[in-house]
């Protein structure tokens, strides 16, 4: 109880200036709450302080996944250079432009200080930190390799996001396009269209059946517009939270996914990227095999991944090899079961899924390259057909002009 109401007291940082026992002027922050309790904490450093000053806190952004993986990158190369744990804590926190960052690593670094080892104090921020990264981390604390490790963990992190990057750069073009179709076929049927339709109605003549179409459609819009905007955010909104929250939906979308053509081959070799490179560092790191494969399902990013990988998990802790219950779960390529069976036999499992990892990861990157080529013209002859459909199908009675007076 005691421990809880000390956590719910409102903490601020402080910067402060001191003289150390030698005499040296000293500088740093500290996190506490109040000036009584910045004074004790570092009178029992040894530092005398001269100055202390609040911080004005900066509303924080979101903490994102590249924040952790650039913070973790920084950690090994200090760690590698030789500077202790909570300086290392300190430089990152003080030198990153993200708050929030600098709040949650202050947080980490007062825990570790009160003697919390490092996986525990990541592993009360499950958000930021999931059990992946946590074993990683105390495995390479029970090995005395904890920078080895973070540096291989920075480096599956960087590209992890590298691979997310360009799914998602690879998708968000023609959403944009879409998106932007309908705002601009949106305009030009609430204000144009209706413009059109009075100079046609003045001439008192029958209107070619495109051009009575795009009226009819454009009808609806002004008499609907609020009724239709509403079913496309609302239906959009339902969509979007039923595929996050309901497992069934979640398990139909992620195999019609995988079944899109173009993209979804884009998508399923991405996951199988993610899933070796996962398995990679967890087997690089030590891990017993059944025990990574607890993180590595959710790292695929992809439900068809996850619940095949626990299919794997029950075989392989009943005896059976990685590659036979691999091959049984049915959604691996070819190429990757004769390389972990390679592995299996030469007890270099980690090597050879790295080297799978790389395989995908440049196969994404090759597929991200040419969708990018391909897409342009798809998406130019569709803006033209639709836009184009719309500006013929008006002009087709101006075209007429001479019959009708």
């Amino acid at each position: 109880m005691a421990t809880t109401a000390a956590r719910n007291i409102k903490d601020f940082v402080f910067e402060w200036e001191g003289k150390d026992r030698n005499g040296k002027i000293v500088r740093g922050e500290i996190r506490a709450s109040g000036e009584n309790q910045v004074q004790a904490t570092l009178r029992r450093q040894g530092v005398f302080p001269t100055k202390i000053k609040k911080r004005r806190m900066r509303s924080g952004k979101k903490i994102k996944p590249k924040d952790i993986a650039l913070f973790t990158r920084q950690m090994a190369t200090m760690m590698k250079a030789g500077v202790p744990l909570l300086q290392a804590f300190d430089i990152v926190g003080r030198g990153n432009t993200n708050p929030s960052v600098g709040k949650l690593l202050n947080d980490i670094r007062s825990d570790v200080e009160t003697g919390t080892s490092l996986n525990a104090a990541f592993r009360k921020y499950p958000l930021y930190f999931d059990s992946l990264y946590c074993n990683l981390v105390e495995a390479g604390e029970a090995a005395g390799i904890l920078e080895a490790l973070l540096d291989r963990l920075a480096t599956y992190m960087e590209k992890t996001e590298a691979i997310k990057g360009k799914i998602k750069s690879a998708l968000m073009y023609p959403i944009a396009v879409v998106i932007v179709a309908f705002v601009v076929v949106t305009v030009i049927m609430l204000f144009v269209i209706p413009a059109f339709k009075e100079v046609f109605t003045s001439f008192g003549a029958d209107l070619p059946a495109p051009t009575l179409f795009v009226m009819g459609i454009s009808d609806i819009f002004v008499k609907w517009w609020w009724l239709i905007f509403g079913i496309i955010g609302g239906g959009f909104y339902f969509f979007m939270q039923a595929w996050r929250r309901n497992e069934k939906m979640q398990m139909f979308m992620d195999r019609l996914l995988l079944r899109i053509p173009v993209f979804g081959d884009l998508i399923n070799k991405s996951a199988v990227a993610r899933w070796t490179r996962t398995l990679s560092t967890m087997f690089a790191a030590g891990v017993p095999l059944v025990e990574a494969l607890d993180s590595v399902g959710g790292a695929a990013g992809n439900s068809v991944y996850a619940m095949a990988t626990d299919k794997i998990q029950q075989e392989v802790s009943t005896g059976t090899s990685l590659t036979a219950a691999m091959t049984n779960a049915n959604v691996f390529p070819s190429m990757v079961l004769q390389m972990c069976a390679i592995g299996e036999e030469s007890g270099s499992i980690d090597h050879m899924l790295g080297k799978a990892a790389d395989f995908y990861e440049e196969e994404v990157d090759e597929m991200v390259a040419g969708l990018s080529s391909l897409m342009e013209p798809i998406i130019i002859v569709f803006l033209g057909t639709l836009i184009g459909g719309i500006v013929v199908s008006m002009y087709l009675p101006i075209f007429k002009l001479g019959q009708v007076v």
